[in-house]
């Protein structure tokens, strides 16, 4: 017959000294369901004869380890750290763009205390948090004001529900692209309640298309910067200046969605947002968590009544951004101004990296596999931007591909995804390979210590 006395109270349990230092690190509550789960899954074992502890002693040891395991398991963030070891500079699945110090500096600052978001301390009153990053929008990009929503797909459709609710917006059917996750432009266009009006063709639209479909329900000529798909062949897409030249003959505004966005020149085909303004463009929206290298966020700069009527609009308040996104956005945008984006963004940084660099760590690291037992060799490839920015730029660079005597390359690359932390790799040709490009330095060390972990049989 099973005894179950060997099984001690959970009060007994309590006053173990290695429980005790679980209750102060996960609390009292916490740990009490713990050791209640891990006493009845012993008491189900003992029952169907699977466990057996020799006396109460090794009971309790048993019940504390389930225990212990259980609180780290339940207290473990879902959100966590990865090395992306993918050669995808802006990869939506790992986060898009790692922050720089000085946002992450800022984003401390200003998280741990109260602020002046909405308020005016030269005046002692209630402010606007929409001046915020203003000043710096501008100066960057030499628009007359700026705003800021929480991504992209927000902008471009407060910019539509703003500007154009229950009119037309008339967009080439060229641009009328699908952004990840499976939105539709003209989803977010019937979602604002802007009226599509779809002109040209799927690979050739002229001013002229523009033009015939003018009218006095028209409230915008929308161009849309096809950022994550290239159309080559026989195409034909009017200029910025041709589109505006007519706008401004009809008075009716001519806006951009840009997608990527960038402020520098580190990517071939990408428009800067600042050219665009200087094109004649009244609105232009873009992503600050691509190219730009900041926080998840959409920003819209142009023309200041134009942008005052987006403001006033009331999903306005329901895109808005917090504190944080502001500070890191803000601390960005300094970077760009101070012009050491290209050496602290690491977006700029990643997409400008020189082969001599990626191959002396490159090198390095496979140096460091191959004494902890593993084959690996440097060979060339090629990085991605990604992000949906810059369909067909490939970057060239040097990876680093590993094999294991007995493991196959799904096998490796699910012991890398499973190290401390994860590294996220590739498989080409049948075999796993790191692309430090997207690896910051001082994570070189990490992988390494991946390599000499014990590998699971």
């Amino acid at each position: 017959m099973t005894d179950f006395r060997v099984i001690p109270s959970i009060e007994q349990l309590r006053q173990r000294g290695s429980v005790r230092s679980l209750e102060a690190k996960y609390g009292r509550d916490a740990l009490v369901r713990a050791l209640r789960d891990a006493a009845a899954a012993l008491r189900d074992r003992l029952a169907e004869g699977i466990s057996v502890p020799a006396d109460e002693t090794s009971a309790a040891d048993a019940i504390a380890r389930d225990a212990e395991f259980r609180l780290a398991q339940g207290f473990e963030p879902s959100l966590r750290t990865v090395i992306n070891a993918t050669g995808v500079v802006i990869h939506t699945n790992l986060g898009r763009a790692p922050l720089g110090e000085a946002a992450l500096r800022r984003v401390a600052d200003v998280g741990g205390g109260y602020t002046n978001l909405e308020y005016d301390v030269s005046k002692g009153a209630r402010g606007s948090r929409a001046v915020h990053a203003e000043a710096l929008l501008t100066q960057l990009t030499g628009a007359e004001a700026a705003a800021v929503v929480n991504n992209n797909a927000g902008a471009t459709l407060l910019m539509l529900a703003a500007l154009a609710a229950g009119r037309e917006v008339l967009i080439s059917r060229g641009e009328l692209v699908e952004i990840g996750g499976g939105f539709r432009v003209p989803d977010v266009m019937a979602q604002s309640g802007a009226i599509l009006r779809e002109v040209g063709t799927t690979n050739r639209t002229r001013a002229g298309d523009y033009a015939a479909a003018l009218n006095e329900r028209t409230a915008l000529i929308l161009r849309v910067h096809p950022s994550n798909f290239r159309i080559e062949g026989f195409t034909e897409r009017p200029t910025l200046e041709s589109l505006v030249d007519l706008g401004r003959r009809f008075d009716v505004p001519v806006v951009e969605d840009l997608g990527s966005g960038a402020l520098l020149p580190v990517v071939q085909h990408e428009p800067l947002a600042g050219d665009s303004l200087r094109a004649g463009v009244d609105v232009v929206c873009f992503s600050g968590d691509k190219l730009l290298g900041g926080p998840q966020a959409g920003i819209l700069i142009g023309r200041r009544d134009l942008i005052e009527r987006i403001r006033r609009h009331p999903l306005m308040r329901a895109l808005r951004v917090d504190k944080l996104t502001y500070a890191a956005l803000e601390a960005t945008l300094i970077e760009y101004l101070a012009g050491r984006a290209a050496d602290t963004i690491p977006v700029v940084r990643m997409l400008t990296t020189g082969m001599g660099d990626i191959e002396r760590r490159a090198r390095a690291l496979a140096d460091a596999f191959d004494a902890a037992g593993w084959q690996s060799a440097v060979i060339d490839g090629f990085s991605a931007v990604g992000g949906g920015s810059a369909p067909g730029v490939e970057l060239p660079t040097k990876l680093v591909a590993l094999a294991r005597a007995g493991l196959s390359a799904d096998r490796i690359d699910a012991y890398l995804r499973n190290a401390t932390p994860p590294v996220i790799g590739r498989i080409e040709n049948d075999r796993v390979v790191l692309d430090l490009r997207t690896v910051a330095a001082e994570e070189d060390a990490l992988i390494a210590r991946a390599a000499r972990a014990e590998l699971l049989a």
